[in-house]
């Protein structure tokens, strides 16, 4: 195995593992904030993320953990955060919904449906003043394009062209409500190229498809100076918020999900690397294994970790 599908098998065991960890501890009661879990979503900050330096900047959502991690994230502190520990990304202040990492680019992490858009879109209008060589990626889901104000801050790169990646998570549901009830059309590029936005559509569980892509995507940025919007189709293997299926609900059909878990993204790598010769079962297990370990660790520290002290508490306080 190559390096880059070295390095690709890591990123998205680590997040697969980690995610499915706080699925089973946290009936456990010790992660007291809400989770919104990326299982089955992992292709899509892997591929993307592979490609960025460290002094790019990346802004998320609520359904952040994949991102942050990607990212080059601390998982240590991530995990801490999750408890609200003191040695959280945010000091334990945070919770699941505003993981961050100001040393590897991980800028900002917000639960509120579309409102890290216009942040994201000042960081970038920021760098091109200061005359930065980076870029800054945008994450969010489909319900996002809904709001008023992705339309306001798309309006205002397409005008300014400026340097960010619009990356549209479409995982088809905003809640329990499905992509079709809330739109005339799937394809949500022509959201963005009515504000004279390029744009592009693909399937989001495919990592190899989803880094070569964006490579040739985030050099074209970085060169122009111009934004791009980019729609990944993936799926939630799990409920919105929280730990376990939801499938009981029947909101979703059983064809429905039953054609997307087959369409596995750490499965079709797999496949991928049999495919061209570069699976190795023996390399997998060890990475795997050294996931588990690293992981283990992390949730391990995080419990043995302190609370915040009271006497902190108006440490963070800014108005």
């Amino acid at each position: 195995m190559n390096s880059l599908y070295k390095k690709l098998a890591e990123n998205l065991f680590k997040l697969r593992i980690v995610e499915n960890t706080i699925s089973e501890k946290y009936s456990e009661q010790e992660i007291r904030c809400p989770v919104h879990l990326s299982i089955g979503q992992e292709a899509v900050a892997v591929g993307i993320c592979q490609n960025l330096k460290i002094k790019d900047q990346v802004y998320s959502t609520h359904r952040c953990h994949s991102h942050y991690l990607a990212k080059g994230g601390n998982l240590r502190s991530m995990i801490c955060e999750l408890y609200g520990k003191k040695s959280g990304c945010c000091g334990g202040r945070g919770g699941s919904m505003h993981l961050m990492d100001h040393s590897v680019g991980m800028m900002l992490s917000l639960p509120i449906v579309a409102s890290v858009i216009p942040i994201a879109v000042g960081a970038a209008f920021s760098n091109k003043i200061k005359k930065r060589k980076n870029i800054v990626v945008v994450f969010f889901g489909d319900a996002a394009v809904e709001e008023g104000v992705f339309h306001e801050s798309a309006n205002f790169a397409s005008l300014h062209n400026l340097p960010i990646l619009f990356v549209c998570e479409n995982n088809k549901y905003s809640c329990f409500t499905n992509i079709k009830e809330r739109q005339p059309s799937e394809d949500l590029t022509r959201l963005a190229k009515c504000h004279k936005i390029e744009s592009f559509k693909m399937n989001g569980n495919d990592v190899v498809q989803v880094f070569n892509r964006s490579k040739k995507i985030i050099k074209k940025i970085k060169q122009s100076s111009k934004p791009f919007f980019l729609q990944l189709d993936t799926y939630r293997y799990i409920e919105h918020c929280g730990p376990r299926s939801d499938d009981y609900l029947k909101y979703r059909d059983s064809k429905e999900i039953k054609r997307w878990l087959n369409d596995d993204p750490i499965e079709n790598f797999i496949k991928y690397l049999k495919k061209t010769n570069q699976y190795s079962e023996k390399e997998i297990e060890n990475i795997k294994n050294r996931m588990k370990i690293k992981i283990n660790q992390a949730f391990e520290f995080a419990k043995k970790d302190k609370f915040p002290e009271v006497s902190s508490l108006k440490k963070y306080v800014y108005a």
